[in-house]
């Protein structure tokens, strides 16, 4: 899987994602640029969505562009 294209920084996207599901931590939110996909795939698998969703809903939340759910 290629690297996230964020828009922002890290730390505010994660931010930006928090809130946008309160059900993400912290935890589930530990991103590796090396490895991309192993944070993909936790939160596909915690929010019942395929992989390409994630990282597209990832990459609109950086972008302040929330996806609809």
């Amino acid at each position: 899987m290629e690297a996230l294209k964020l828009q922002s920084s890290w730390k505010e996207t994660r931010e930006k994602i928090k809130e946008a599901d309160n059900r993400l931590t912290d935890e589930d939110l530990v991103y590796d640029e090396q490895h991309p996909e192993q944070m993909i795939r936790h939160l596909a698998k915690k929010l019942r969505r395929d992989e390409s969703y994630v990282k597209d809903w990832v990459e609109s939340v950086s972008a302040n562009k929330p996806k609809a759910s």
